[in-house]
């Protein structure tokens, strides 16, 4: 088995933490099983969008209505990974409403 060099950063988001949650520990469980060396998972900072909407649009024109959606994030760095732990990964069943980011990243020779 060959050792890469390579690492693989894996963003993940979705609107409700729990779910987050779930998918990083299926993701950090499957890549553990193949020998690989995992840190995180890192939570990075929520994004809220927050929305002012018109209650009435005649009369009562003052009143208003907020809303928001949060967006939660996580990181994992998954590194001395090998083909297996890259076949683990695009073989996981992950829950509904789940946005997954991977990018492989190879480190600069100086």
């Amino acid at each position: 088995m060959a050792v890469s060099a390579q690492k693989i950063r894996i963003r993940i988001k979705a609107f409700d933490h729990k779910v987050v949650d779930e998918s990083a520990k299926l993701i950090i469980d499957a890549a553990e099983k193949t020998g690989a060396i995992i840190a995180g998972p890192i939570p990075l900072p929520t994004i809220i969008d927050k929305y002012t909407v018109n209650r009435s649009t005649f009369v009562h024109k003052t009143a208003r209505e907020q809303f928001e959606i949060r967006t939660h994030r996580r990181l994992i760095d998954i590194t001395e990974s090998n083909s297996k732990t890259i076949d683990a990964l695009s073989n996981l069943n992950l829950p509904a409403g789940v946005d997954i980011e991977i990018k492989m990243i190879t480190p600069e020779v100086a």
